[in-house]
């Protein structure tokens, strides 16, 4: 039977121009600045949010790697620059897909949504010339992002400390400061409009990729 010309069609323009195709992605179908509004523009929690603006990938992203270098410092260590790179580009696969899927859904998803993932991250991982993760920093990451994701749940999206336990499942106490508020001013735990969550991401990213260099 003949293949309908339309079934394998998946391209995304990027602003910058460039072409990215989700189904065989390569390292160079995206600049940083589309990575950037990308996550800027994909939005947690299904969109949505207490706040007049729902929270950013990239704002999150911001969130995780921040979580990550305190609980070094707090330990005594330093968390080298590129491992504070692949913590901020965790979730850069979803910028590119323009989709944050909430984590109870993905299974009804299928192998086929997984595999498009694992391509678009693997593209991630080759292009900033990240390591893959060990056991032990796997863990470390996943405590970072479910403290951002306890975090967020009661402050950006609305629920209860309690309901975050009993209904979301997430067993880790939320944090009360946000770890942003000290390095960019503004109110805390309040979602950044998209224009601003791209800068700031694209800066510290640019600033990472230097370190790492």
């Amino acid at each position: 039977m003949a293949r309908d010309h339309h079934e394998h069609r998946a391209w995304v323009r990027m602003p910058s121009g460039r072409r990215l195709d989700l189904l065989d992605p390569t390292p160079f179908d995206w600049d940083d600045s589309d990575l950037a509004l990308g996550l800027a523009r994909t939005y947690r929690w299904g969109g949505h949010s207490a706040w007049p603006l729902p929270l950013s990938v990239a704002q999150h992203s911001l969130t995780v790697m921040h979580v990550r270098i305190a609980a070094c410092t707090a330990a005594g260590l330093t968390l080298p620059p590129l491992a504070a790179l692949r913590e901020l580009l965790h979730d850069a696969e979803e910028g590119l897909l323009g989709f944050d899927c909430i984590s109870p859904l993905k299974p009804f998803l299928g192998d086929a949504f997984k595999t498009l993932s694992q391509k678009l991250d693997a593209a991630v991982f080759l292009r900033y010339g990240l390591p893959g993760w060990t056991a032990k920093e796997y863990a470390a990451h996943k405590l970072a992002d479910r403290l951002a994701a306890a975090s967020e749940a009661v402050h950006i999206a609305g629920w209860s400390a309690t309901e975050v336990q009993q209904t979301l499942k997430i067993t880790v106490p939320p944090l009360h400061d946000d770890p942003l508020h000290a390095i960019y001013g503004g109110t805390p735990w309040e979602p950044w409009p998209p224009a601003l969550a791209a800068e700031r991401f694209l800066a510290e990213l640019e600033r990472l990729k230097l370190l790492s260099a």
